[in-house]
Formats: C-alpha cells, sequence, structure tokens
C-alpha cells in the first residue's frame, strides 16, 4: 500500500502523472506480475495517451488562466486517476484498497500542495514554481515505479 500512497502524494499535485507513469511501467512490463492493475493498462495506446495528457498538464499549469489544483473538478480528476494508478501499484487481492488509498491521498494532498505552490508563487512567480514542482512530481513518481519489484 506504501506505492499507492506515495503515488497519492504525486497526484495531489498533478492529476495525470500518477496514470501516466504506471500506464508507462505496464507497457514496459515493469509492474509486479500479481498487481491490480485492469488489463487495458498495458497497452502501448494507453500509455502513449496519458503520457501526452500529462505533457499538456504541466504545460497548462504555467499558465496564468490554469484552475486551482483545489477546484471539484480539479479534485475530481485527481481522485479518479490516483485511484487507478493505486490499484494497480496495489497486489490483485488489495487493488480496491490502492485505489482507496491512492485516490483519498490525493485529495488530501491536493490542499497542502496547493497553500504551498500559492507561497512560493507569490516570491517566485508562476512559472518557477512550477517547474520546480513538476519536476519534483516527475522525479517522484518515477522513483515510486522504480522501486517495486521487478516483474517476472
Amino acid at each position: 500500500m506504501l506505492a499507492s500512497f506515495l503515488m497519492g502524494l504525486v497526484g495531489g499535485q498533478r492529476a495525470m502523472t500518477p496514470l501516466a507513469t504506471v500506464y508507462i511501467a505496464a507497457a514496459r512490463g515493469e509492474l509486479p506480475d500479481e498487481n491490480g492493475r485492469l488489463p487495458f493498462l498495458g497497452a502501448g495506446w494507453a500509455a502513449a495517451a496519458t503520457a501526452l495528457l500529462a505533457v499538456g498538464e504541466l504545460v497548462g499549469d504555467k499558465q496564468k488562466t490554469a484552475p486551482d489544483r483545489i477546484v471539484p473538478i480539479g479534485l475530481a480528476a485527481r481522485f479518479m486517476t490516483s485511484a487507478l494508478a493505486g490499484m494497480a501499484l496495489a497486489p490483485r487481492r488489495e487493488r480496491w484498497l490502492g485505489a482507496a488509498v491512492g485516490g483519498a491521498t490525493a485529495v488530501v494532498a491536493s490542499y497542502p500542495g496547493w497553500r504551498a505552490r500559492m507561497a512560493a508563487l507569490r516570491r517566485y512567480g508562476q512559472t518557477p514554481t512550477g517547474f520546480v514542482e513538476d519536476a519534483a512530481v516527475v522525479a517522484g513518481a518515477a522513483a515510486i515505479v522504480r522501486t517495486l519489484p521487478v516483474a517476472a
């Protein structure tokens, strides 16, 4: 459940990064064999589509018109994508618990992440703080997937 929880923390900051990271890992055969992922998760098209959405989110986040992550639709998206990622990172027998942990953690983590970003934004501006946050989020998501047991 630790991986589901940690990916939920990532999802609190960027909605698409957890899902894209897990889809890419699944397509590359890097998830443990007994994971709780949905069958289509390992499809190459799904990995490519979620990667494009994640890149779009990273670009869009730097725009002045980007909504706050704590608006209802943003929280719903974070819950859903982090729940799917949490499910994929949990053992198959605990996949629903992994989904709940990932989704709930993302929603809760959105608030302190938003507060920290707003504080940094006032001092350093939207684009620089966004790039720093992006680097931390992408590195964190990659590290979570890299520490999983190797697929057989």
